[in-house]
């Protein structure tokens, strides 16, 4: 296995046990079971997907608080789209 390759796995891991994190996180915050939430954000996918091409393997959902308040975070990544230029 070439170094590249083992990086690349590495940060790979390392991404989805930051996603677990913030999913385990979230629920202490809210009360939502990270199954709650990944239904959501799966949920969101689906429609937002109807309407405009996103990057859905880099949606990411939080749940941010503000004093007493709470607010759902979505960054949601929009494919980019090559324009055709009629001359």
């Amino acid at each position: 296995m070439s170094f590249i390759n083992r990086l690349g796995g590495k940060r790979k891991s390392a991404q989805s046990a930051k996603e677990r994190l913030q999913l385990v996180l979230t629920h202490d915050r809210t009360d939502m079971t990270p199954a709650e939430l990944e239904a959501l954000k799966d949920e969101l996918i689906e429609v937002i997907s109807r309407h405009i091409e996103i990057e859905p393997d880099s949606v990411q959902i939080d749940i941010a608080r503000e004093g007493r308040s709470q607010r759902l975070v979505a960054d949601i990544p929009l494919k980019a789209k090559t324009r055709q230029r009629n001359r």
